[in-house]
């Protein structure tokens, strides 16, 4: 197995939700915190029943509306850290931050009448900004090395490519410092 690397520098600071700003189409958008509420689930769950195949990577997310449901079970509890673009009540794009082992792999997805108009930057960061005040230490993520606009915007965030061994570039990031001998002996006086 290929242990992951993260450059030693953190990246940041990065905004924490809520954020509101308006695209590049004008639109009024607004990053938040997922609530946890029937009503956001069930957003998600319409716009990734509506999402466009072609965007799908690695199987996700999934094609049907039962196995979304199932994912987004998956997903939105647990340990997961997820964040939603809102525009005009609907849910725009999701991103997520999911724990694997010490780190947690980023997943972002935005719905295809939203993209290119900087929502999925605005969504990075702001899904960062929480990871960053959760105590977050290390992200990373896969993407198809072919796709050049997401590994220009992953590189521009502070993502480094740690692996690029296969069809797939594998990028870290380090949000937070590990805690030093000094951390772990004032928490354990205190």
């Amino acid at each position: 197995m290929n242990e992951r690397r993260y450059p030693d520098e953190t990246a940041g600071p990065f905004p924490a939700p809520p954020i509101e700003f308006t695209d590049r189409e004008g639109r009024a958008v607004e990053i938040r915190q997922f609530d946890g509420s029937v009503e956001s689930t069930e957003a998600l769950a319409e716009m990734y029943i509506e999402f466009d195949p072609s965007d799908r990577a690695q199987g996700i997310p999934p094609g049907t509306e039962s196995r979304v449901r199932e994912w987004l079970d998956d997903i939105l509890g647990g340990d997961c850290l997820n964040v939603i673009a809102w525009c005009d009540g609907e849910a725009a794009g999701h991103a997520t931050l999911v724990p694997d082992g010490d780190a947690f792999e980023l997943a972002i997805f935005v719905h295809q009448t939203y993209q290119r108009a900087g929502i999925g930057t605005r969504l990075i960061r702001g899904l960062l900004g929480y990871g960053q005040c959760e105590g977050v230490e290390t992200v990373w993520l896969t993407v198809e090395r072919w796709n050049r606009a997401a590994v220009s915007l992953y590189e521009k965030i502070g993502f480094e490519t740690s692996n690029a061994e296969s069809f797939e570039l594998e990028m870290g990031l380090r949000l937070n410092e590990p805690p030093g001998d000094d951390d772990i002996e004032s928490a354990a006086d205190g």
